[in-house]
Order: structure tokens, then C-alpha cells, then sequence
């Protein structure tokens, strides 16, 4: 089956996500990333802890098939969260070289729940960092802070 992406190029995709969700946390004022919430939504500290826990392990788990075998803490300071997204974006590119390229076609089920090919697991983790990293949009603007354009990655 014929890819439409490369390997490469869906990699790259997915950092530049991630640097741009980088510059959101980095903007994050320090005092109100564990505090400020919404409508009952998760503080954006939760919400990018959620994402610490899947990108990095993400990769693991396609590069390995073993999807426990690499787990951040929980960061409790913005601090700590760009060094573990940082530790994270290396443990991504580190597993990525590693994943043989027919992984992305094959079904998966990662973390005992999510079933779908090796490219959709790649697309579900970038999509639910979209969303949230969204969210933090919605409260930096909530807080008088223009968030980073979305289309600069």
C-alpha cells in the first residue's frame, strides 16, 4: 500500500505541533498553569501532563510494541513541564528511527484501548494535542494573553 506521507515528513508534522504547543506552555503565566480552569474544564498543567504521558510513549510503544515501557512523571511546575517536553520531543525523534516503516500500516492496539492502524495512533496523538493545546488557547486569551499564531510551527 502506497503511502500518501512519508515517514519523515509525518514526524516533522508532528513536531512542529509540538513546538508550537511548547510556546503555548512557555507563555503559560507560572501561577495559573495548575489553578485556572473553565467551565470545569482540566487546568492546562493537567492537560499537558496528559500530553507528556502519550507522545513519548507513543513512539516507544510503535518503535517496540510495548506500551508501558516508557512513562514520564507528572511535572507539578511549568519548569518541569518543558523539561519533560523537551525530554519527550527527544525520546519521540530517538523511538521514531526505530519504528519500521510497515508499523504505520498495521493494526494496533496502543495503551490497552486504542485500536487503529500504527499512522492512526500517530494522527489520534497529534489530533488530541490539537484539542488541548486549543484549550490553552482558550485560557491564555482568557487571561489577556494572545496565544502564538496556530499556523507558526
Amino acid at each position: 500500500m502506497a503511502m500518501f506521507i512519508s515517514t519523515d515528513a509525518l514526524l516533522a508534522h508532528w513536531q512542529g505541533h509540538r513546538r508550537l504547543t511548547r510556546r503555548v506552555i512557555e507563555m503559560f503565566p507560572d501561577d495559573q498553569l495548575f489553578t485556572f480552569s473553565i467551565g470545569g474544564m482540566r487546568t492546562f498543567g493537567a492537560l499537558a501532563n496528559e500530553l507528556l504521558s502519550m507522545g513519548g510513549p507513543m513512539a516507544h510503544g510503535l518503535a517496540t510494541l510495548e506500551w508501558g515501557g516508557y512513562a514520564p512523571p507528572k511535572a507539578t511546575s511549568k519548569a518541569e513541564i518543558l523539561q519533560l517536553w523537551d525530554e519527550g520531543t527527544a525520546k519521540i525523534d530517538e523511538f521514531w528511527a526505530r519504528i519500521p516503516a510497515e508499523r504505520f500500516q498495521e493494526t494496533l492496539t496502543s495503551f490497552g484501548q486504542y485500536t487503529g492502524f500504527g499512522y492512526w495512533q500517530v494522527l489520534y496523538i497529534v489530533d488530541n494535542e490539537i484539542h488541548h493545546r486549543g484549550q490553552g488557547y482558550v485560557y491564555l486569551r482568557a487571561l489577556g494573553l494572545e496565544p502564538p499564531p496556530f499556523w507558526e510551527r
